[in-house]
């Protein structure tokens, strides 16, 4: 009889991005990246994407992940096209049930979602068909699992707090490597909490764990008279009704 995995010790697929700003609603995909892996240990299966996203690149995206207007004029594909890649790889991922990493979900997923809005392309649901998406999102697992740790949980915060080497940070290739290592890392680390979920089971407790999570952050913020909202869905936030219309 063959012995079953933690889904954390089977095949998985890890998503990023990188981008011309951080606000999900206005900003383009200028790189992206699909790594699969079908075991701990095993070899990577990496996709990677280039976009000319048909805008500059602000200053502080370009110091961030290092790509200028001239390398993507000389190399980057329509956005449109790009976009639609992606989505159609993300769909084939869901389709065949494996977990999709996903460092900080609604930032990469809602602005995946929008770019094929913008384009006319529908929306990321319009690829999955059907198929759901199984994420996992590291940085809400870990603010759950260890929610009274003290200081950062950016990607290399914790990677260095699990101990997976992050070589290259800020490019969406290397960026989705280590993401996928932290979430085997993860769940190694509390096995107990994660060794006997589903990833079906998981994603949902996520989206309730994100919530509690952003409550907590806009409490926060209410109290220290920051004007900041926080938006609580996960892991992808719902278009306005305009663009749903559109």
């Amino acid at each position: 009889m063959m012995q079953s995995h933690d889904w954390y010790e089977g095949p998985l697929a890890s998503f990023d991005t990188e981008t011309t700003g951080v606000d999900v609603e206005q900003d383009r995909v200028v790189s992206g990246a699909l790594v699969v892996q079908h075991a701990p240990g095993g070899p990577l299966e990496r996709r990677t994407w280039l976009a000319d996203p048909g805008i500059p690149i602000p200053e502080g995206a370009r110091a961030v992940h290092g790509i200028s207007d001239e390398h993507v004029r000389a190399h980057g594909r329509p956005p449109a096209a790009v976009a639609a890649e992606i989505a159609r790889a993300l769909a084939e991922q869901a389709r065949a049930g494996v977990p999709l990493v996903v460092m900080n979900a609604p930032y990469d997923l809602t602005l995946l979602d929008r770019e094929l809005r913008r384009h006319g392309l529908g929306s990321l649901e319009t690829f999955l068909a059907g198929a759901e998406l199984l994420v996992v999102d590291p940085r809400v697992l870990d603010k759950h699992l260890d929610r009274y740790r003290k200081g950062r949980r950016t990607l290399t915060d914790l990677c260095a707090h699990y101990g997976v080497e992050l070589r290259g940070a800020h490019d969406a290739a290397a960026d989705a490597t280590a993401a996928l290592e932290l979430v085997r890392a993860i769940g190694i680390r509390h096995r107990s909490a994660l060794g006997d979920v589903s990833p079906g089971e998981l994603h949902l407790r996520q989206r309730v764990w994100h919530a509690a999570q952003a409550r907590g952050l806009q409490e926060w913020f209410d109290r220290s008279g920051t004007a900041e909202r926080v938006d609580r869905s996960w892991p992808l936030r719902p278009a306005a009704r305009s663009e749903d219309a559109a």
